[in-house]
């Protein structure tokens, strides 16, 4: 739509000091004179755009000019207030709350009534995890090193870390941080972060990479697994995996085929399902499932 464009041009020339009709053109898919006529219609609508002809030129907007909401349609006013309301479920301050406000103040665009979006990035440790967060986005804006008791499955440490992005991936929150006491960039769950506090140490920041967070990357998964599951369990291997992960054996029972990133994680998953799930390979994890049982068999046993 043309409108949708035309948005799409104004935000171009808010962010890039100069373009071209051609460049515009490109992005957009459409002919250099569809973007003049673009153009023209964006001035008469009193935007302060400048063309300038020849080696050099291009097209630019004014210094100073600030977009007014109001160019805004009301499905952009929503969708920015539901990303304000998700950071704000797991903010320790009022700052989303101030900002929503400011925002939607004297807006008749915005109706919460019409939400249809509601984004909770909060979890069962909410005050915890608020005040994590808050302590180490400061940090990242003083440029001040953290220090912090971590819980890994090697064991507990305490770590100093350079802190530079703050993630929401895998249902979790997540640090990455130039850890000082492994001399390497590392990914910590804030969930197992304990005890975390801003030093009044600054550090000098480094041309720190953004964190490859594929899931090939995190996870590779070097461990195949095939297995079957009882027919109740559909539900569950749908919801973690998806409706194409298995196919209906003979008997009824769901053949389940994927990759696990390591055989304690396969095999601990397996459990969960106790004696709805029998796995056929790889045989290493049905030797481990039977010992784990016959150890927590021991425990339980009766004298």
């Amino acid at each position: 739509m043309k409108i949708d464009r035309l948005i799409g041009i104004l935000s171009v020339l808010l962010q890039e000091d100069r373009t071209t009709a051609v460049q515009l053109a490109e992005r957009f898919e459409v002919s250099r004179r569809t973007i003049n006529r673009d153009i023209e219609d964006l001035c008469k609508a009193g935007i302060p755009i400048r063309t300038e002809q020849g080696y050099g030129g291009g097209i630019s907007i004014m210094d100073g000019y600030r977009m007014d909401r109001t160019i805004l349609t009301s499905k952009d006013m929503q969708m920015i207030i539901a990303g304000l309301r998700s950071l704000d479920s797991v903010s320790g301050s009022s700052y989303f709350a101030q900002l929503m406000e400011k925002i939607s103040s004297g807006s008749s665009k915005i109706n919460a009534s019409r939400d249809s979006i509601l984004i909770d990035l909060s979890s069962w440790y909410q005050k915890p995890l608020s005040e994590k967060i808050e302590i180490i986005q400061a940090s990242i804006t003083d440029r001040h090193l953290i220090r912090f008791r971590y819980y890994a499955p090697s064991g507990e440490s305490e770590r100093t870390a350079e802190p530079y992005y703050l993630i929401f991936r895998w249902s979790g929150w997540y640090l990455w941080a130039w850890c000082r006491d492994r001399k390497d960039y590392r990914l910590f769950k804030l969930n197992r972060m304990d005890q975390v506090e801003e030093t009044d140490q600054e550090f000098t920041g480094r041309n720190a990479p953004a964190p490859d967070l594929s899931d090939d990357r995190i996870f590779p998964r070097a461990t195949k697994v095939k297995a079957l599951f009882a027919p109740d369990m559909k539900w569950r291997l749908v919801e973690e995996f998806g409706v194409h992960c298995f196919t209906e054996a003979d008997d009824g029972r769901l053949l389940f085929t994927s990759d696990f990133t390591d055989m304690d994680s396969l095999v601990s998953w397996l459990m969960t399902y106790g004696p709805k799930a029998e796995v056929l390979e790889p045989s290493e994890a049905r030797d481990m499932i039977r010992e784990n049982a016959e150890e927590t068999l021991k425990l339980y046993r009766k004298d």
